[in-house]
């Protein structure tokens, strides 16, 4: 499949809000935030000041979105380093078993091979999310048993 992988720009805000209605869709929301909150979160998390957030966005032949990956920048990692840390990895089902998410998870390597002090990349999925376990494993990657993840949902 031909897709071009680039940097989110402020003009894809729309495209990346719709996308992200369908990724909570998938994760099985099925009440999703209004398109005017989206669209505001959106533009804040990618270009607000100082950024939340960087994305990776997939275009297919047309033009179209069709995968995204979430990500930003932690410190400290191992010592005084810092990680990259893919927040969100998502491929629209029409584009899933092509490729697509493995040369997103190439480029964020190269980006973060790139960045002077990044020493790796730390991502979670789901243990009730076999296909993306299947996925990480097709590619080589193995699961970290030493972290046990917590979170606090805010009002």
């Amino acid at each position: 499949m031909s897709v071009t992988i680039r940097p989110a720009e402020t003009g894809d805000v729309p495209a990346v809000a719709e996308l992200v209605e369908e990724m909570d869709r998938f994760y099985g929301e099925t009440e999703v935030q209004p398109l005017a909150e989206r669209l505001c979160q959106v533009e804040r998390a990618l270009f607000g000041s100082p950024p939340l957030a960087c994305a990776l966005l997939v275009e297919d032949a047309d033009g179209d979105l069709v995968g995204l990956a979430a990500y930003g920048f932690l410190w400290p990692a191992a010592g005084s380093t810092h990680s990259l840390f893919l927040k969100e990895l998502y491929v629209r089902d029409t584009c899933r078993h092509q490729g697509v998410g493995a040369r997103l998870m190439r480029e964020l390597r190269a980006l973060a091979a790139a960045r002077p002090g990044c020493t790796r990349i730390e991502w979670t999925t789901g243990r009730d999310n076999p296909g993306a376990r299947a996925f990480y494993a097709s590619l080589g990657f193995t699961e970290f048993e030493g972290k046990v993840v917590y979170r606090i949902e805010l009002p």
